[in-house]
């Protein structure tokens, strides 16, 4: 049985949740998030409290229920308060500066970067090394920022690179530090 799937999610006030067949919308302040629900799962509203049913009790469809339950409750949250995702650029000349909606990378390569904004994201640049993404969707949020920290990774030796903001890194010691020790 899902444990997940069966919990019921509060709607504040402040969002709407419509339905049209197996599709729902929530809308917000923030935005809006629609998801297609499987045929094997129905919803169940009572005021503010919604619930997700299933209709058999197969593996898979145990697994959807809590996924479903999961993602219309994120949606929820998102729409009311944006999901967001922190980056920190570390490195010598490294920075990174919003030019209208597209973000500029200077990341030690020979040309600076452009990373192109993605329908649904917002970002923001804090200082010169900060870079925080937004959105309603909790799920494309953390794949652009994997996709930006993908550009420049950190490197395991001096740190150098793009990675999320309080990610701790165990460096490697170098070659010199090696011969030392066993020398």
């Amino acid at each position: 049985m899902s444990k997940v799937g069966n919990n019921p999610i509060k709607v504040p006030a402040t969002v709407i949740v419509d339905f049209k067949g197996q599709q729902v919308i929530i809308k917000g302040k923030e935005g809006q998030v629609e998801l297609v629900l499987p045929k094997e799962l129905s919803t169940k509203r009572d005021g503010d409290i919604l619930t997700i049913q299933r209709k058999s009790d197969k593996k898979m469809v145990k697994a959807l229920h809590g996924l479903f339950r999961s993602l219309i409750a994120n949606g929820i949250i998102g729409v009311e308060k944006l999901w967001e995702k922190r980056l920190e650029v570390v490195g010598t000349g490294f920075n990174v500066k919003l030019e209208g909606e597209d973000l500029i990378l200077k990341v030690g390569f020979s040309h600076m970067v452009i990373f192109k904004k993605v329908q649904g994201i917002k970002y923001a640049v804090e200082g010169n090394n900060k870079i925080v993404v937004m959105g309603t969707n909790k799920q494309l949020v953390g794949q652009v920022a994997y996709q930006i920290k993908s550009i420049k990774k950190p490197d395991v030796y001096k740190g150098k690179g793009i990675r999320y903001d309080g990610e701790i890194l165990k460096l490697k010691p170098g070659k010199k530090a090696k011969m030392t020790t066993t020398g």
